[in-house]
This record gives structure tokens, sequence and C-alpha cells, in this order.
């Protein structure tokens, strides 16, 4: 499966409902007691962005987006309005405030990362989307410069330093980002509702590994 670098109109997507999904196994046993088993490591979210009454150009925009992906077959980006930064949603991405790493010498490469619950059973998240232009990133609390000492891989959301941080140094980041979806769907219905105005009731989106 091919992966389009576009997002979803954020027009048409602000008022989508979903989020994320585990799939946990439990099973009673005789004396009450449970066990519990998880299939996934990582979650996996799902949206619906569903239309409402809005305009026919709005609704060609969703129909046009729909079959460049040609339904199912090509993923592509979308904004999580609730969980798209590496801060809350009301900050503004700061450098420090996901850590990604720490150097060692040699290493020149980081993955970016999101962590949940840091205090308690952290749950780290791989960032592979990171919106273009939104990555800052420090070491040993200094902020770095884009192009001159690190470059950022959009589609991967791999972080590559000219120079390999010395070892012990904390390495973090700040960003935005999208997740890879692809329709969870290969069936577009609209209605008309006026003259020019219509719906779209559901459009399902899910979650691909990339």
């Amino acid at each position: 499966m091919a992966f389009h670098e576009v997002r979803f109109p954020d027009a048409l997507s602000v008022g989508s409902t979903g989020g994320p999904m585990r799939r946990t196994e439990i099973v009673t046993l005789a004396n009450g007691y449970e066990q519990r088993n998880t299939n996934w490591a990582e979650s996996r979210r799902s949206y619906d962005a569903g239309v409402g009454v809005s305009s026919l150009d709005d609704l060609e925009e969703v129909v046009a987006f729909f079959e460049a992906r040609r339904g199912q077959l090509h993923g592509f980006r979308w904004k999580d309005w609730l969980d798209f930064k590496s801060c809350a949603p009301s900050q503004t991405p700061s450098a420090s405030d996901q850590q990604i790493g720490t150097g060692d010498g040699s290493t020149t490469t980081f993955q970016l990362i999101k962590s949940y619950e840091a205090a308690v059973n952290p749950y780290v998240r791989t960032i592979q989307k990171p919106v273009t232009g939104s990555t800052k990133v420090a070491v040993d609390g200094v902020e770095q410069v884009p192009a001159a000492d690190f470059v950022v891989a959009d589609a991967t959301g791999e972080i590559s330093f000219t120079v390999a941080p010395t070892a012990g140094q904390a390495i973090t980041a700040g960003f935005e980002f999208d997740v890879p979806v692809r329709f969870d769907t290969d069936r577009i219905v609209w209605s008309l509702t006026a003259l020019q105005a219509g719906e779209i009731p559901s459009i399902p989106v899910v979650e691909v590994r990339v």
C-alpha cells in the first residue's frame, strides 16, 4: 500500500469523532479472578469525519480526496484535534517537551516519540508523521539549529544530527504531528439537503502502520 504525504482537509475534520482503541483479552477464572492479556503493543486510532450540512464545494472536496486515495487503497495524513502536539493542545511545542534519547558519542539518528502518563507505567508512542517545519530539538538543554545541526525526515519522524551528541547528553524535542490513516470504506454516500448544501453522514478512517 502506498502512502500519500497529504493531509485530509483540516476544515472538514474539525467536527470529527474518534480516538485510540486497544484489544484486550479477558478470561474470568472459576474463583472470580481475571487474566488479562493484550494482543496489541500499541493502540490504534479510528475516526469518523462525517460532514454535516455543508456546501456542495465541501462535499466535492471530500469526494475528490477520496477518489485520489482510491478509497481504502492509499494512506494519508490526519489531524487528531485532541492529540496533535508534543505538549497539551493549548500549549506551543518547545524543544524540551519530550525526551527522545540519550547521546552515546556515535549515534546520530533518533526517532521522535511521545510519552503518555510518564509518572506511572508510561506508554511510549512512535511519531512517524511530524508536521513539516514544526520540530524543535535540544541537546543537553541547548536548542539546535535546523539544517545546520539537524534535519527531520517528515515521512518517518527520524532526527539526524550533523554531529553525534556526546555520551550522556539528553536529546529532547517538541513538534506537531499527524496520524497515518486510510479510509475504512470503499464507498462514500452523500445526500443533498438543499440546492446548495448536503451531507455525508459517515466518513470512517482508521490508523495504519507505516
